[in-house]
C-alpha cells in the first residue's frame, strides 16, 4: 500500500537505495538549562533516561555504543547495511569545538556509521558550530562505498512548541524566534533539518496545536516528529498534570490518530514525517495509557486510518500567496 505521507524511513530509499538505521549515541553532553546557564532542572517534562536505548550510555566509549547499537538493531533489521550515529541524549552541540569534532570524528570512523544526526536546542548553535559540521560534512571518509565517500550531517532540533506562553510554561529557556533563527542558519548551510514537537502541553488547545501547522510549514525544514505528551514519573509536569488535569489533553489511540490525520492534511506535502508518537519504557510512567502497543503498530494503524478517510498529507494545505 503506499504510503499516503511522506515517510522519514522512504526518504534514506529514494536517495541512496536502502534502509539507515539510527543508532542512538549519549557522548555525556549536558544542557544549558541544566547546569546554571540558562536554567537548573531541565524543562518540566524531562527525564532523558526514558528517551534513549540501554545500550546508549556515557561511560561506554563511542565505538561501543555504535557496535551494541548494531547488535540490538539486527535482531528487527536484519537489512541494514549503513548506520546513522544519532547524538540524541541532552544538547549535543553543547560544548567547546574541539570537543565535538572528537566525538563526532569518532563516530564517523566507524566503518559502518556513514553520517550524523545531532540533535540540540535552537540556542546551542552558532557559526562556529556550523563551521565544523560544514567543513565533517565536506571531508571524504575512507573506505567508505559511494554515495557515502562524504558523511550525511543532519541537524535536529528540539522546538516542542510555536508559542513562545508555552515554552516560558515548561521552562524551555528559549523562545520561539531563537528556533526559526536556528533552524533558517542551519538550512542556509545546506543542511538537512528536523525538528521535533510535542503534542498535548499544558494549556494547548486543539485548535492552538492546530494553527502551529503555518508556522511549521513557513520553516525551511526536512523533517519532522511528533510526540505525544508523556507524563514522566518523577518529573515537574508529573505533578502539574496530577494537580491540574485541566490544562492537559486526554487522548485515546483512535482520537489521536485522528488528530494527527488533521495535522497531516495541513502540513507541506514535502515535509518528511519520522515520528508521529513517542515511546517511554513503563517502568517510567504512572500507567501507558494506549497499553504496550509499539510505534511500529501506531504507523500500521495510522496507515489504515489515512486510507479509510481517504486522505493524505498536504490535503488542506495551500502554498503561501505573495502580494
Amino acid at each position: 500500500m503506499e504510503k499516503r505521507y511522506h515517510s522519514y524511513a522512504g526518504y534514506f530509499r529514494e536517495k541512496y537505495g536502502e534502509r539507515l538505521q539510527k543508532l542512538v549515541i549519549d557522548a555525556g553532553f549536558t544542557c544549558p538549562n541544566r547546569d546554571g546557564t540558562v536554567g537548573t532542572g531541565g524543562c518540566s517534562y524531562c527525564d532523558n533516561a526514558a528517551f534513549h536505548p540501554g545500550y546508549s550510555t556515557p561511560g561506554k566509549s563511542i565505538a561501543q555504543q555504535l557496535d551494541e547499537g548494531i547488535s540490538f538493531h539486527q535482531v528487527r533489521y536484519r537489512g541494514a547495511s549503513h548506520y546513522l550515529a544519532y547524538f540524541q541524549s541532552y544538547s549535543n552541540t553543547y560544548g567547546p569545538v574541539e570537543r565535538l569534532r572528537q566525538v563526532y570524528s569518532e563516530a564517523l570512523d566507524h566503518p559502518k556509521v556513514v553520517g550524523l544526526v545531532i540533535g540540540t536546542r535552537p540556542d546551542c548553535i552558532d557559526d562556529a558550530r556550523l563551521d565544523l559540521l560544514e567543513e565533517l560534512r565536506d571531508t571524504p571518509m575512507a573506505g567508505k562505498p559511494e554515495p557515502f565517500r562524504t558523511p550525511i550531517i543532519q541537524v535536529e532540533y528540539g522546538i516542542e512548541s510555536c508559542y513562545d506562553a508555552t515554552l516560558e510554561h515548561i521552562g524551555r529557556g528559549h523562545g520561539f524566534e531563537c528556533a526559526r533563527r536556528a533552524v533558517e542558519a542551519t538550512a542556509a548551510r545546506g543542511f538537512d533539518v528536523g525538528a521535533h514537537f510535542i503534542l498535548g502541553l499544558p494549556g494547548e488547545t486543539r485548535q492552538m496545536m492546530l494553527d502551529q501547522c503555518a508556522l511549521i510549514n513557513a520553516l525551511p525544514l526536512n523533517s519532522i516528529k511528533f510526540h505525544q505528551l508523556q507524563l514522566v514519573r518523577g518529573t515537574r509536569m508529573e505533578a502539574e498534570a496530577r494537580e491540574h488535569p485541566e490544562r492537559f489533553q486526554q487522548w485515546t489511540l483512535d482520537g489521536y490518530l485522528d488528530f494527527v490525520i488533521d495535522i497531516l492534511e495541513r502540513l507541506r506535502p514535502d515535509l518528511y514525517i519520522e515520528r508521529v508518537a513517542g515511546e517511554v519504557p513503563p517502568r517510567f510512567v504512572e500507567k501507558t495509557c494506549w497499553g504496550l502497543i509499539r510505534n511500529f503498530q501506531i504507523l500500521h494503524l495510522l496507515d489504515a486510518r489515512l486510507e479509510a478517510r481517504d486522505t493524505r498529507q498536504g490535503a488542506l494545505w495551500a502554498p503561501p500567496v505573495f502580494d
